[in-house]
């Protein structure tokens, strides 16, 4: 008889893993899906965390505290502006209700003359007058004293009508319509004699003088 050989079976024990064998945890794919699409939400400004406007906040910023200033200094400019031109204005309108009476009042002594009173007469004509005209009169003058003293002359002027047609501050050209009343020994009788009269009235000091007088 064949004699059988016991099979000796080994129990194998299971492999022990240490935790220094365990592997560390790996993120998983997933996860870094996450953490890349939070990078790139940070970087691109995503509506999930919106990135603030700089320009849009600098052009609030320049308009909130530029804005007013440049409004302030607009109006004032615009108030001196307008308030130099009123100024202008109101010069002018000064100079012509000036000029116009001192105009309508030399008229008068130009066309007003008293043999009587020669001296008198052409001393108020040289007083009112400046300039060219005043040149030209205190030439004539010593040539027309004797012919009015001889005629025994006679003149009184008024004014008829006037206006203004060029002014400025300084220098205003008044129209005149004057009416004398003419007598001399060859007409005792006083006739009316029509005049139109430009005299250009110029500034000189405080006083408004005849600069030029022309017969239109």
């Amino acid at each position: 008889m064949t004699q059988s050989t016991p099979t000796t079976t080994e129990k194998t024990e299971p492999e022990t893993i240490s935790e220094t064998d365990a592997p560390k945890n790996v993120p998983s794919d997933d996860a870094d899906t996450t953490t890349e699409n939070e990078s790139d939400s940070i970087a691109t400004g995503s509506p999930s965390t919106p990135a603030p406007d700089r320009r849009g906040l600098l052009l609030r910023l320049a308009l909130t505290r530029v804005l007013p200033a440049a409004l302030l200094i607009l109006t004032t400019v615009a108030a001196v502006v307008f308030g130099w031109k009123d100024r202008n204005h109101n010069e002018v309108d000064r100079a012509t209700t000036e000029a116009a009476a001192a105009a309508r009042h030399y008229a008068v002594a130009l066309t007003t003359i008293d043999a009587d009173r020669i001296d008198e007469s052409f001393a108020a004509i040289r007083d009112g007058a400046t300039g060219e005209f005043a040149d030209m009169y205190t030439r004539s003058s010593d040539q027309l004293k004797p012919l009015l003293l001889q005629a025994r002359s006679k003149s009184v002027g008024h004014v008829v009508d006037s206006g203004v047609r060029s002014a400025s501050e300084d220098r205003v050209v008044v129209l005149l319509f004057v009416d004398a009343e003419i007598s001399n020994t060859s007409a005792p009788e006083p006739g009316t004699d029509r005049s139109r009269l430009a005299i250009t009235m110029r500034k000189v000091g405080d006083r408004w003088l005849a600069e030029k007088v022309d017969v239109a």
